[in-house]
């Protein structure tokens, strides 16, 4: 049995928004400050997301032969830490 649609029926309690009403709408800080105001100023303030480390890495992409490759992985855990190392020296 196929589910019934529901009906898009507007209510008095919960009418559908008009032009005029989102024009006259307000921000929630506004209408209600002790609830939202200090709590979303407070968020506005903080940085999101983790913190920026100061020698920050660059992701790209890099076509290498597969033995040159499998030579560096076949030194261990950290290979593309040493491999970053060796063409920093060289540069």
């Amino acid at each position: 049995m196929k589910k019934q649609p529901k009906s898009r029926k507007s209510s008095r309690t919960n009418p559908e928004w008009t032009v005029a009403m989102i024009a006259k709408a307000r921000p929630a800080r506004e209408v209600l400050p002790k609830i939202f105001g200090a709590r979303v100023a407070a968020n506005m303030l903080k940085p999101r997301g983790r913190p920026r480390s100061p020698d920050s890495k660059v992701a790209i992409s890099l076509r290498l032969s597969p033995d040159t490759l499998a030579r560096w992985k076949a030194t261990g855990p950290g290979w593309q830490t040493r491999m970053a190392s060796v063409l920093r020296e060289s540069v």
